[in-house]
């Protein structure tokens, strides 16, 4: 098997055609066919369904799609990296908003400052949305809030984060909520009947919240952590919310104690491919974020949050 006919395959799935895949790569239409009949004598199975429309990959095909995809990435790299002195490459990380609050910038910065030719494609997206990116090996690499993905997948639990009832002056006032910001803590059971502005029920926080099995006054669902924030800023509702979020909030004073009896707490998960299916500059990625996780930690700049 060679990279050429790995790359006459995928070529042709992404083309949908046999003829325009042999334009796209300036060869000709029967060398293409003889390329793909002898890799699927080669492995013994069909890869493609022809028909007058053109061709589409059979369940065997598509597997094999996915995995000739990372094939030609890897070798693309390798080619990168020997013509460099030093680590290149391009690596897709996914972050749910909360964190990348926090989290994002520290990354690419250090991420620039020790491998400038790595390309870093960064993606801010909520924790269900990045499993499907990395199922679909759009991502090479995520922070999520669950483990419950593929049981293949490489899943590291980092950091965990305690939950904050988050709110303005005026809402803490009206709902006499200052002796709490004494103690810098609340019971969860003082929050049930407060106007709460969260995340819709398909949520991970909000079911995060659900599960504790308390009756919640949600006045209105806000999916986009920077609207939310900004709701609460600016009218009498008050979130739920780790300690990551304050950092969305630039400019406005807002309230913050943290939610006890039961607390409420949600572990950064990272996920990405099996470790031996990936590149250089994903690992270099994954090595980062760790170290970004941990120093901000130890500099107390990421609110009640624990490594793991």
């Amino acid at each position: 098997m060679e990279l050429r006919q790995l790359q006459s395959f995928v070529t042709i799935v992404e083309q949908g055609s046999i003829g325009k895949a042999a334009q796209k790569l300036d060869v000709g239409t029967s060398a293409l066919s003889q390329q793909i009949s002898k890799l699927e004598s080669e492995l013994s199975t069909r890869l493609l369904q022809r028909s007058a429309l053109g061709v589409t990959p059979t369940p065997a095909g598509l597997a094999f799609f996915k995995q000739a995809q990372l094939v030609l990435r890897h070798a693309n790299q390798a080619i990168q990296a020997a013509q460099s002195s030093r680590l290149v490459g391009y690596v897709s990380v996914g972050f749910p908003p909360s964190t990348a609050s926090i989290l994002a910038v520290p990354f690419l910065k250090i991420m620039a400052e020790r491998y400038p030719d790595i390309k870093v494609h960064l993606v801010e997206s909520l924790s269900g949305n990045l499993v499907q990116l990395i199922n679909s090996r759009q991502l090479d690499a995520a922070i999520i809030f669950s483990q419950d993905i593929d049981k293949n997948w490489s899943v590291q639990p980092l950091v965990s984060e305690s939950m904050f009832l988050i709110g303005n002056d005026e809402f803490y006032r009206i709902y006499h909520l200052e002796d709490y910001l004494k103690q810098g803590s609340l019971p969860l059971s003082a929050v049930e009947n407060l106007p709460l502005a969260l995340p819709s029920t398909n949520h991970g926080l909000r079911k995060l919240v659900e599960q504790q099995h308390y009756e919640l006054n949600v006045a209105y669902e806000i999916d986009g952590l920077s609207l939310l924030m900004n709701t609460v800023a600016n009218l009498c509702v008050g979130t739920i919310q780790p300690g990551s979020a304050f950092m969305n909030v630039s400019g406005q004073h807002l309230n913050f104690l943290k939610i006890t009896s039961p607390s409420i707490d949600r572990t950064n998960y990272l996920i990405s491919f099996p470790e031996d299916e990936l590149s250089p500059a994903s690992l270099a990625a994954k090595a980062v974020i760790r170290s970004c996780m941990t120093e901000l930690i130890q500099q107390h700049a990421w609110p009640s949050a624990k490594l793991l």
